[in-house]
């Protein structure tokens, strides 16, 4: 049984992946500041440590505490629009916090490193569908702060020998198909949940942001990737980074989906209709992003078990319908303190 550190873990795809890691018997501990996680999402039984990861001396003492067989780094800022107007917050905090969990794994020797990125990092891409090998060039602080740390940990494995791999995901989406997890951010930004919200009455109209697109429909066409998918994807990579192999991988659906597919596919799956309006286009947002999974595929041997837009939302729409406040609903778990060094 291996052990893990999953900073981040009691948000979205970071408690989908401690359950995917409790469930192949991996035992796990998580760190999270519940800024934008959820204690309720922490599976039962598995450690949580409330804290932030700037308190360098409390990350030296949680490696001290525990002997971790690697680490996935979910814990970030992560909004794109947020990013726009908080630039220097962004690369300060996402950066240096990445950085400062690496140096203490180091440290510790601890050398399996998985990071939460981002397609953002591609910005307008150069060519669809999207592989590893398509130009670099965020758009959003962000996306600059997710470059930045995939640089500072690549100096890591050169100096240390740190084996480091970042996955770069598209649009989480869904739920876990048994109920036990779902999608709760508070704003939510995403696509699907904010259909789904309008769909319940729980929000307000979804907003289309432009319909003049060179696409099927006019409206813009993105990558939906399940998140229990996303949570395998995150589980290959760590034992394939075992044996010392690492790199960088895109993870998504490769099939794009347009906002007025989604719409139709709440609406197919709900029975309800979704209240909309058309907006202005978002400034810098590109036309179609797709992803291409095929060095994920052949690496690790990864295929996305929900490949159907409608059976992604399906979940999303379970979890959502029987949750209706999110996590206030559940029973919150209690704190784990700090053991002792072992």
């Amino acid at each position: 049984m291996a052990r893990f550190l999953v900073t981040g873990g009691a948000g979205y795809v970071g408690s989908h992946t401690v359950l995917a890691l409790v469930e192949r018997g991996d035992d796990v501990v998580v760190v999270d500041n519940l800024s934008q996680g959820h204690r309720a999402a922490v599976p039962p039984g598995v450690e949580l440590i409330v804290e932030d990861l700037a308190n360098t001396r409390r990350v030296n003492e949680i490696f001290a505490g525990w002997r971790f067989d690697g680490v996935v780094h979910f814990a970030a800022r992560s909004l794109v629009g947020e990013s726009m107007r908080e630039p220097l917050m962004y690369l300060a905090e996402n950066v240096s916090n990445t950085l400062r969990v690496a140096e203490a794994a180091i440290k510790s020797g601890c050398m399996r490193f998985v990071l939460s990125s981002t397609a953002a990092l591609f910005g307008m891409p150069d060519r669809i569908p999207i592989d590893e090998e398509s130009r670099l060039h965020p758009l959003s602080p962000y996306g600059e702060s997710k470059l930045m740390a995939e640089r500072g940990l690549e100096w890591a494995q050169k100096v240390h020998g740190l084996h480091w791999s970042a996955l770069r995901y598209f649009n989480a989406a869904g739920a876990d198909p048994q109920g036990r997890l779902g999608e709760d951010h508070d704003p939510e930004t995403h696509l699907i949940p904010l259909a789904i919200n309008a769909a319940l009455g729980l929000g307000p109209e979804l907003t289309v942001f432009g319909d003049s697109y060179d696409t099927v429909d006019g409206t813009a066409v993105r990558d939906y990737v399940h998140v229990t998918d996303l949570a395998d994807a995150h589980c290959r990579i760590l034992d394939r980074l075992a044996t010392g192999q690492g790199g960088c991988y895109n993870v998504g659906n490769g099939t794009g989906y347009s906002v007025r597919q989604v719409i139709d596919a709440v609406e197919r799956v709900s029975g309800r209709k979704v209240p909309h309006r058309i907006g202005p286009p978002r400034p810098g947002d590109p036309p179609v992003l797709v992803a291409s999974n095929e060095r994920l595929r052949r690496d690790t041997g990864w295929s996305p078990r929900y490949e159907s837009l409608d059976d992604i939302v399906r979940t999303a729409w379970a979890w959502r319908s029987a949750h209706p406040h999110g996590f206030e609903e559940a029973a919150a778990q209690r704190e784990t303190p700090l053991p002792q060094a072992v």
